[in-house]
């Protein structure tokens, strides 16, 4: 008789937990293009050759994704590894969206996207605007060279000297979280 109100119980705490992990832990909404763009105007020239790829899932493998890490040396970099398919990987998209509008200026943000089908990743990109491109990675070799060898989503920090400075396994769930990052690990600053 006891085992149905346990397992009620363990339902209702299951749905409890699940209906927290999508919050974004912030009042804001996500900056629409226009004003992510009006955010970053004035960026340094390598930043803004990133935010002119905005929203793009670029090809080039290795060479291009280390050739734009070596552009942007002397600027902190964010990687972020994300896919289509990955749900928490969705669930923190916006807290990315904000960080990399506010943050843009000063530090350059690119996305992995790993073991993915090419169009379900252009697809989120279309609906999901963000400021920056994101590489595509479709057999975790990208990743995985970047020290990602296990679950996305999965965020890299990157000093200015090109090192690796850390890497957060798991999704942020709220700006606060990843700002103590960025200011922790990379020392960045808002833009604006």
């Amino acid at each position: 008789m006891r085992l149905p109100a346990v397992l009620i119980a363990l339902c209702m705490l299951a749905a409890a937990l699940v209906a927290g992990c999508g919050s974004s832990g912030s009042d804001g909404d996500v900056p629409t293009p226009a004003e992510a763009r009006a955010a970053l105007r004035g960026s340094p020239p390598p930043l803004a050759a990133v935010h002119a790829q905005a929203a793009e899932l670029l090809d080039g493998g290795a060479p291009a994704f280390r050739g734009r890490l070596e552009e942007l040396k002397g600027y902190p970099v964010v990687v972020n590894v994300w896919a289509a398919w990955c749900g928490p990987c969705k669930e923190e998209f916006p807290v990315l969206q904000r960080a990399s509008a506010r943050y843009g200026g000063n530090v350059a943000f690119l996305g992995l996207d790993t073991e993915d089908v090419e169009k379900d990743a252009r697809a989120w990109l279309d609906d999901h605007w963000i400021s920056y491109p994101s590489y595509a990675d479709p057999d975790g070799d990208l990743r995985k060279s970047i020290g990602v060898t296990v679950g996305i989503p999965s965020t890299v920090f990157i000093g200015r000297d090109g090192e690796l400075a850390y890497t957060k396994q798991g999704p942020y769930r709220d700006d606060a979280a990843f700002e103590r990052d960025l200011q922790r690990y990379l020392g960045a600053v808002p833009s604006s």
